[in-house]
């Protein structure tokens, strides 16, 4: 390949509603106009990725096009003063791979305003071993302890505790000192969910209950990625004064409760974005998560795979069947 190409995942229209995938040549002068041009080391599968590789137009428009909404990697060319050649720097959210092409490639470009310079004490690596799933895991768990929520009020319920998102916050409320309730439906998940810090590892039927408008008082707060009957039924069960924070849909977009938890208990339902947050938040959360939120098991909850297992791993994603957080490794 010459200077000006690179390896990307490309999906395409094959026809009417079918959408391949594959490794495809580009040319840089081909990228996204933006002031920051990113050589990738490393990018992490999400679930948005999974959906833009199946031709899901409320997340990617046109095609043909790159997936990938996280990157981490080297300051390849700038034209904004903040940025210089060989910045180590990280790219989350925004339209990263949503209508703007994506990481899932060896180069992105984009706006400076999307890039963050990387935190000390934390690699390029590791960046992406958090991710989107690891921000929006920090950002739920910002909104937490905004609210009150400590580990002497009480159980911390994650929900989709296998997940991306999931797995990640079981493990920065562990290390924060947390006592964790993980929700599950995968059977023999148990032991990876404990090995992450989960004090408890319960069922999905355990959790849901769809008739009462309330029930016994258990969490002091609730990281939702479920949504559904599951978000419902967490609301229900959440102590007096307590926080549920909601970020995903993957069991259902539709919420169906009562008034009742939170004119009778006060507690708080926040939603939580992290492709639109605030800089300040963002930076934040960040320094958080590579210090005192870092837990020791990273490692444990990431698979580490590369561009080429990209397309088989969206797939697994798409059907349920991904297990912790996907690292892929590009340069």
């Amino acid at each position: 390949m010459s200077e000006n190409q690179f390896r990307a995942l490309v999906v395409e229209e094959a026809e009417a509603k079918k959408y391949l995938c594959g490794i495809k040549t580009r040319a840089i002068d081909d990228l996204p106009a933006g002031e920051v041009l990113v050589r990738v080391h490393y990018s992490a599968l999400n679930y948005k990725d999974a959906l833009s590789s199946v031709g899901n137009k409320g997340v990617t428009r046109h095609y043909p096009h790159t997936p990938g909404i996280d990157a981490a990697g080297t300051v390849a060319a700038s034209e904004h003063a903040d940025f210089a050649v060989g910045d180590e720097v990280i790219v989350t959210s925004y339209d990263l791979g949503m209508n703007t092409d994506g990481a899932l490639a060896e180069y992105i470009r984009v706006p400076a305003a999307w890039v963050i310079q990387r935190p000390p004490n934390l690699s390029l690596r590791e960046a992406m071993m958090f991710g989107t799933a690891g921000l929006t895991a920090g950002l739920m768990m910002d909104a937490l302890v905004k609210h009150g929520v400590t580990p002497e009020r009480g159980p911390v319920l994650v929900t989709g505790a296998t997940g991306g998102v999931g797995s990640l916050a079981v493990a920065m409320l562990a290390k924060a000192g947390f006592t964790v309730t993980a929700v599950t439906g995968k059977a023999d998940a148990a032991d990876f969910l404990k090995s992450l810090g989960a004090g408890e590892v319960v069922t999905r039927g355990t959790v849901i209950e769809t008739e009462r408008p309330l029930l016994k008082e258990q969490w002091a707060g609730v990281i939702d990625v479920v949504g559904g009957d599951m978000l419902a039924s967490a609301l229900k069960a959440t102590r007096y004064g307590g926080t549920v924070t909601c970020a995903g849909l993957v069991g259902s977009p539709e919420l169906h409760t009562t008034v009742f938890p939170f004119i009778l208990r006060g507690i708080s339902l926040i939603g939580i974005d992290s492709a639109e947050c605030p800089m300040a938040t963002r930076l934040a959360v960040w320094e958080r998560m590579a210090g005192e939120w870092k837990p020791d098991c990273l490692e444990t909850l990431t698979t580490e795979i590369t561009l080429d297992e990209v397309a088989e791993r969206l797939q697994a994603i798409l059907q349920g069947q991904s297990h912790g957080h996907y690292l892929v490794r590009i340069a």
